[in-house]
């Protein structure tokens, strides 16, 4: 056995229910005492999000929506969906972001699990699933991190087991993975018999993802996520917690975040899977945060030293408009966030990520 699976974290004399960690982690997050529904300031009370980091991160959104109604022919009605909501953050600084021409056209809907906030825009529709048949851009920022998924560790004999916990955080191998969990460790997380070596199975997350992009009937679909791919799974999983700002074990009680990073590329895959045989969908992009970012304008280019002496007010914007793009972009922190861009329809993904010069205002 492997520290966090060998030692009982609580009182060993206790019964209390062992549980997979979706079931746990589902009812912490989700249930009626969970995270997500407790609290006004919801998830920006304990972490801080790109949406919350900056108003450029919502700009950039607008300009990518923009683009995806180029894209699409200026269609009569234009829908954007934030999908995992918080609080109407993204969705808000969306709407005050695009031009009014395009803005009298945009359907926008909030996807989350919390109650409406008092004073949200009236424009914005609050729902708890997206709508479908629609047009437009979906967004889901740091939203498949947060759907819950089984932990697998290989034991003494080199065999994959689950792992199941307690309230208290207290963790225990289970029975061995098997059936399509197994297959979907085969094919995207392969585990060699090294014992202590963890997984989180995607096999929920993949059907998340494909069941909001079915809600597109034409456009782009967006999952913006700290994730890895195949060629770099980390070796021991990536569950961890989050408490008022600061990471923490992942205890599921209710009292903090618990997220795990993203197999992006069989999110992908989960989309492909679903399009009718012989209709290929177009290729999907995975493209770190950075990257996405300064293609939409965000460079965190600082402003030239002359303007200080010809505008020091607009200096001082300018400047401080550069360093909240360079937070959003950072190595290290928010850039090393991951992007999946999924066209539905005949929009190129590619072609909506073009660079800007560096100059370019922000």
């Amino acid at each position: 056995m492997t520290p966090g699976t060998a030692g009982f974290r609580g009182s060993p004399g206790t019964h209390e229910e062992w549980r997979g960690w979706r079931e746990a982690t589902h009812e912490a997050l989700y249930g009626p005492e969970g995270f997500y529904r407790a609290g006004p300031e919801g998830p920006a009370g304990h972490f801080r999000t790109s949406v919350h980091a900056s108003p450029l991160f919502a700009g950039a959104v607008a300009r990518l929506l923009c683009r995806v109604d180029e894209a699409l022919g200026r269609p009569a009605v234009l829908d954007f969906v934030d999908l995992a909501a918080g609080r109407g953050e993204l969705v808000t600084g969306v709407l005050a972001a695009l031009p009014a021409e395009v803005a009298a056209r945009t359907r926008a809907y909030a996807v989350e699990v919390a109650a409406r906030p008092e004073g949200l825009d009236q424009r914005i529709r609050w729902l708890r699933e997206p709508p479908h048949g629609l047009t437009g851009l979906l967004f889901a920022n740091e939203w498949l991190d947060n759907v819950p998924v089984e932990v697998a560790e290989v034991d003494a004999a080199g065999v994959a087991r689950r792992v199941l916990v307690r309230s208290d955080g207290a963790q225990r191998l289970g029975e061995p993975v098997a059936g399509a969990e197994a297959e979907w460790l085969a094919r995207w997380w392969p585990l060699t018999g090294e014992e202590g070596l963890r997984a989180e199975i995607g096999l929920p997350r993949d059907a998340a993802w494909a069941s909001a992009v079915a809600a597109l009937d034409a456009g782009l679909a967006v999952a913006a996520d700290y994730a890895h791919t195949a060629a770099a799974r980390p070796p021991f999983g990536t569950l961890t917690g989050f408490r008022q700002g600061r990471e923490t074990e992942p205890v599921p009680d209710g009292s903090c975040d618990i997220t795990a990073h993203v197999a992006l590329d069989a999110c992908a895959a989960a989309h492909t899977a679903r399009c009718t045989p012989g209709h290929a969908p177009p290729d999907a992009l995975v493209r770190p945060q950075r990257e996405a970012l300064h293609a939409l304008g965000v460079t965190g280019a600082r402003p030239p030293l002359a303007l200080a002496s010809t505008d020091p007010a607009a200096y001082v914007r300018a400047l401080a408009s550069a360093s909240q793009a360079a937070e959003l972009t950072a190595p290290g922190g928010l850039g090393d966030f991951w992007w999946l861009l999924q066209p539905v329809g005949a929009l190129d993904a590619a072609a909506l990520l073009v660079d800007v010069a560096d100059h370019e205002e922000q």
